[in-house]
């Protein structure tokens, strides 16, 4: 069973950065990809960005391009959002979740974590 823990949200000024967390455990990750996802309050979830685990290809939602990078650490079985220049409308709660590769829908999701950035 995917076991998936976030952490490292936190409150942020506007323009600041925040690293989150991503540690996995339960399977051998080589065939997933890893996603970060966001909701903010009143809001559905909006995906961020995520990573084929193995070969390392990426992929944003446009409104994070130039500032979020996701990436992994294979030794740890972590994923990490690096996420630079926050804006306020960035505060949400941020989820990290797996699926397998070719699998169109992502089965397992961590608890999220809080994210808030003031102005």
């Amino acid at each position: 069973q995917v076991h998936l823990v976030e952490s490292g949200g936190g409150l942020v000024q506007a323009g600041g950065s925040l690293r989150l967390s991503c540690a996995a455990s339960g399977r051998t990750f080589s065939n997933y990809v890893m996603g970060w996802f966001r909701q903010a309050p009143g809001k559905e979830r909006e995906f961020v960005a995520r990573i084929i685990w193995s070969g390392g290809s990426t992929y944003y939602a446009d409104f994070v391009k130039g500032r979020f990078t996701i990436s992994r650490d294979n030794a740890k079985n972590t994923v990490y959002l690096q996420m630079n220049s926050l804006k306020p409308e960035d505060t949400a709660v941020y989820y990290c979740a797996a699926r397998l590769y070719g699998s169109t829908s992502y089965a397992d999701w961590g608890q999220g974590t809080q994210v808030t950035v003031s102005s």
